[in-house]
């Protein structure tokens, strides 16, 4: 049983919800990226979504497309990310960590490569941002030869064609994108994430997290309540720009466990 499944399903018998917080590898060093991922799990982190920093990073708002500017100054690379997984996971080999970017770097390295490394560090799934499920069979491949979760998002604009397609592809969970426009960017609707929920329900058997907008423990809970995961990754990374190095994971812990109080009250 993979990592995902196994906390997805520790989850459910417990009757609670996944908080999966989101930070940039290398924002603001590459020194403080694994101290930060210990610091998220001990905060509440049920599931770690890592960041691989990338120079156009098309779906993120100004906060993320800053803290790649970052990671990349400090010469973050695919390789360094890798290394910094297989880092974690020498105190932690439990909780699943999922690697979100772009296809150029990977692209760079080669898929079967890619995968083959995933596999070595403990990276447990893969969500490529722009790869179209229509588009990414033969990269996909590869990651599933290694038993690496490829994720999908959908958005309040799928289709229900589209939908039916990535729960066919879709393994560990499948990421709703709670609004129209990239991360950090405009307010909740939640009226419009319930009323999309059984449309998805209704073709997706695998948990179901929801991102993009969630900036308090508030808007975490409401949603919470609606899904099987809360994605935060905007006003993480917000709270790690704002912090100087010496504070920083400190005040990092602190917004994560208000986070996790506020869903375990879902």
């Amino acid at each position: 049983m993979s990592r995902i499944q196994a906390t997805f399903d520790k989850l459910k018998q417990q009757q609670r919800k996944a908080l999966i917080p989101f930070i940039t590898a290398g924002d603001p060093s590459p020194q403080l990226t694994v101290p930060l991922l210990h610091a998220l799990v001990e905060s509440g982190a049920d599931v770690l979504e890592l960041g691989v920093p990338f120079s156009d990073p098309m779906a993120d708002g100004p906060v993320i497309q800053r803290a790649s500017e970052r990671a990349l100054k400090l010469g973050v690379s695919l390789r360094s990310v890798l290394g910094m997984v297989a880092e974690f996971r020498k105190q932690d080999t439990t909780t699943p960590v999922v690697l979100m970017g772009y296809g150029n770097p990977i692209e760079a390295m080669g898929w079967e490569l890619f995968a083959q490394r995933c596999a070595e560090v403990g990276v447990d799934g893969v969500l490529t941002v722009d790869f179209p499920p229509e588009e990414s069979h033969d990269a996909f491949e590869h990651l599933q030869r290694h038993n690496i979760a490829p994720i999908f998002l959908l958005a309040p604009t799928t289709n229900e064609a589209r939908i039916k397609h990535v729960a066919k592809l879709a393994r560990g969970y499948v990421y709703y994108v709670s609004l129209k426009g990239v991360t950090g960017a405009g307010s909740i609707d939640l009226s419009a994430i319930e009323d999309k929920m059984p449309q998805l329900r209704k073709h997706i058997q695998l948990p179901i997290g929801v991102g993009f907008g969630i900036r308090d423990a508030e808007t975490a809970l409401a949603v919470a309540k609606l899904c099987d995961g809360v994605v935060v990754g905007s006003r993480i990374v917000q709270e790690i720009e704002a912090s100087t190095e010496q504070n920083v994971v400190a005040n990092v812990s602190k917004f994560v466990k208000e986070l996790r109080v506020a869903i375990d009250k879902a």
